[in-house]
């Protein structure tokens, strides 16, 4: 009898057509995309802290080494010489997609959508060819904000299964987020130096924030902890999300942000719902500027929601939307209160809708692509089942 996690995996693959012989190899990204993500992406930071743990055990041990992206795609590798050679025999290399849909159930897939560490272990692979193999892996979070930015795993054959491996990963996973965390402590620190005297004279609100958009220091209001800055920022008077309008000004690691303190109305703003791709994302164009955004799974059933009902949905409706329970209003007030830290003036209440000016629209996934996977939220369901088969099997 299977695992309960490797069962739901082997539906879940099987429902998206993967092979078991293994017919059809996984598409491999050019090697200068890779050393770019590898370089500049989210994980750089944390390549070489599980370079210098982890690849020692895994020559030592023979075993590969495997650090991938959000979506599954390898983007480093270290190890075993003789173990990396068996691995180029199955299309595991550089800038090769390893997700569940891809491949079939493996430790990097099923960790991607779990979210949390998996071993699979010779047999449980899905597809033939990988049933000599063993892997664990652990997923890879920003440890400011908490966001997957991807897994390390140590694979090798079948053989060299240890029980030990899997807290290993774990262990070092969390070793380099801690690390990382650190260093973005310091940058921080040494921002806000820069900063005090600006933000001593300033007159109203205004605050600093890093390049990456995390809050460094604030006076006149509490700040958010992150502001998602659009791409290309370069000063000037900008529409930013939660902030709405601002005089943005270039400092050492970082912006002053002073904020206008006029009408946040969204007059003019368009907002579209991005549901095509691998995680929901939404882009706000504004007479001041541009953001897109990252949206987690139960904002983006909320957005849905609400572009689906242009006239508003009191608590009782959205709830019933979400949850199919319209007694569920203190969840569903405590959920738009989060989306709307994050999008700001762009949500009207009693009821919720867009605020006057603001278009919502919603951009859906292509034929044969799940809506929102894993969303059992009536509204998702609901729209599955009006788009039809070609939209993909709804989780069981």
């Amino acid at each position: 009898m299977p695992r309960p996690l490797i069962d739901a995996s082997w539906r879940r693959v099987a429902a998206a057509g993967v092979d078991p012989g293994g017919a059809g190899g996984p598409a491999v990204l050019s090697d200068a995309e890779v050393s770019r993500l590898v370089f500049t992406g989210p994980l750089a930071p944390m390549i070489p802290v599980l370079r210098d743990r982890l690849e020692p055990v895994a020559r030592a041990s023979g075993q590969l080494l495997v650090v991938t992206g959000t979506d599954g795609t390898v983007l480093w590798q270290g190890g075993a010489p003789e173990v990396r050679r068996r691995a180029d025999g199955l299309g595991f290399v550089p800038g090769a997609a390893w997700d569940e849909p891809t491949v079939g159930t493996n430790a990097i897939g099923t960790c991607l959508v779990l979210g949390t560490p998996v071993g699979v272990h010779g047999g449980e692979h899905f597809v033939d060819g990988h049933q000599q193999w063993t892997c664990a892996a652990a997923p890879l979070r920003d440890p400011v904000g908490g966001a997957l930015l991807g897994v390390v795993d140590l694979s090798g054959p079948a053989r060299t299964a240890h029980p030990g491996v899997l807290a290993l990963v774990s262990a070092v996973a969390a070793l380099a987020e801690h690390e990382v965390r650190a260093a973005h402590d310091r940058s921080l620190e040494q921002l806000r130096r820069i900063a005090g005297p600006l933000l001593a004279r300033a007159e109203g609100r205004a605050l600093v924030l890093a390049h990456d958009g995390r809050t460094a220091a604030a006076t006149g209001f509490a700040g958010p902890a992150r502001v998602a800055l659009p791409a290309g920022l370069d000063g000037g008077h900008r529409l930013l999300p939660v902030l709405g309008p601002c005089r943005v000004e270039p400092l050492p690691g970082g912006w002053l942000v002073r904020l206008d303190d006029d009408d946040l109305s969204g007059a003019d703003t368009a907002v579209l719902l991005d549901l095509a791709g691998d995680r929901p994302r939404l882009r706000v164009d504004a007479p001041t500027g541009s953001w897109v955004d990252v949206l987690g799974p139960r904002h983006a059933e909320i957005l849905l929601a609400l572009a689906r009902a242009p006239q508003g949905l009191t608590a009782a409706e959205l709830a019933g939307a979400l949850f199919g329970d319209p007694a569920r209003t203190v969840t569903v007030r405590a959920e738009v209160s989060r989306l709307r830290r994050a999008v700001g003036p762009l949500l009207a209440t009693q009821p919720y809708r867009p605020a006057d000016g603001v278009t919502l629209d919603v951009v859906l996934p292509g034929p044969g692509k799940v809506l929102l996977p894993g969303s059992v939220a009536p509204v998702v369901l609901a729209l599955r089942a009006a788009r039809g088969p070609a939209a993909g099997p709804a989780p069981g």
